[in-house]
């Protein structure tokens, strides 16, 4: 970044000494003392001008009074500039500074928006380009959000690894200081067991997490049948639902396919359901089904995770597919939950090209809905078998 605006500060320098020294090799009328070219009369160099129309970064040239004499589309999105005037009081106060010693300059900017849309964050760079001040602009927004997330990913993860591994330590003193008494010795082996089995469950879906943002299924894609994914997910939990006496059903339509990766759509459909079941009250029922839904020319494979449990109140739903949000932390404490389940199946189902949506009511249950684009896998999977049989009887 660093070499390309030395290289582009260079190459407008050059544009702008060349057409300052053409100026001034003009025939002049003669004169003891050649009377100054009026301000206004200033224009952008042909050349920097062709530069800057072909920047994908905001740029603005001004003269000696301040005055844009021009401007980008992205300059002006921004708000950097309104009519003939630079409207951002910290850049102009740097335009100044570098018209009165050369030197450049640059700054970080945050524009408010209004009070409810989100600031945007600005990399300017100020420079004097013969009688011209220029000013390239580079939307920081995402970089610095992206910064905020894993600053504030780091700060969660250092705090959910800190109660399991605070409360083995204090289980092992415990268990130490209750040396010669068995049965206390028993009880606070399980609950360190529980801990322990905490820790690792977390640790794990933070390793799974960081490989799902690395990973993009759609690169090595496969055709994968939903009804080999709705079986092996509900199979995965349902010694856990056996536990807590909830039934498992899983309906709808039949051999719909998709293209992405079998393993990690198992594992988001797995996630709900998980949830599903911690959230259900012994004798209920949780329902996992598929369907095809068309939208314009587009049709899609939805899965639907159903269940008649506590449900979701209407403050939370915005919530939680947060990472590390939990509903009821009570209970996600006691049946393990890291409070990643949500936000690993909201972005494997991003990842796919689709989204995950749900609807809850206090009381009545909760329905999440995972939407993946459908698509021609089927017809290739059965081409495939098809082959294979050929050659087989062929053989």
């Amino acid at each position: 970044m660093t070499g390309l605006w030395i290289g582009l500060a260079g190459l407008l320098l050059g544009v702008g000494l060349g057409a300052l020294l053409w100026r001034r090799g003009r025939p002049q009328a003669a004169s003891a003392e050649p009377a100054p070219e009026p301000v206004e009369d200033i224009e952008v160099p042909l050349g920097m001008s062709e530069v800057i129309n072909v920047l994908r970064s905001s740029a603005v040239v001004l003269d000696a009074t301040d005055q844009v004499l021009q401007s980008t589309s992205q300059a002006r999105a921004f708000g950097l500039v309104r009519g003939t005037r630079i409207v951002v009081p910290m850049l102009l106060d740097l335009v100044r500074q570098v018209r009165a010693d050369g030197q450049i300059r640059t700054a970080e900017l945050e524009l408010r928006r209004g009070r409810v849309s989100p600031s945007l964050y600005l990399s300017a760079r100020v420079a004097k380009v013969g009688d011209l001040i220029l000013i390239l602009a580079e939307d920081r927004t995402a970089a610095r959000r992206v910064e905020e997330t894993r600053r504030d990913f780091v700060a969660n993860v250092s705090h959910e690894l800190k109660t399991p591994i605070g409360a083995i330590t204090l289980l092992a003193e415990a268990v130490e200081e209750a040396a010669d008494d068995p049965d206390a010795v028993l009880i606070f082996a399980n609950r360190m067991s529980r801990e322990a089995t905490r820790l690792s469950d977390l640790v794990k879906q933070i390793i799974e997490l960081s490989r799902l943002q690395s990973d993009d299924p759609l690169m090595t894609a496969n055709a994968t049948g939903i009804d080999q994914v709705l079986a092996e997910a509900v199979d995965r939990c349902r010694a856990r639902a056996q536990a807590r006496s909830v039934g498992l059903t899983v309906t709808g339509e039949q051999d719909l396919w998709v293209v992405g990766d079998a393993e990690q759509l198992t594992t988001a459909v797995a996630n709900l359901v998980e949830n599903a079941v911690i959230y259900s009250e012994p004798g209920q029922k949780v329902v996992v089904g598929a369907r095809r839904a068309s939208e314009a020319d587009d049709s899609y494979v939805e899965v639907t995770v159903t269940d008649n449990g506590i449900g979701i109140s209407a403050k939370e739903l915005p919530r939680i597919f947060e990472r590390f949000y939990r509903i009821d932390y009570a209970r996600s404490r006691d049946n393990g939950g890291t409070g990643l389940g949500l936000a690993i199946v909201k972005h494997i189902a991003a990842a796919h090209g689709g989204s995950v949506s749900v609807w809850s009511h206090l009381g009545h249950g909760s329905t999440f809905t995972i939407r993946i684009p459908e698509s021609a896998a089927k017809a290739g999977a059965q081409e495939t078998e098809h082959e294979i049989a050929h050659e087989e009887v062929s053989a």
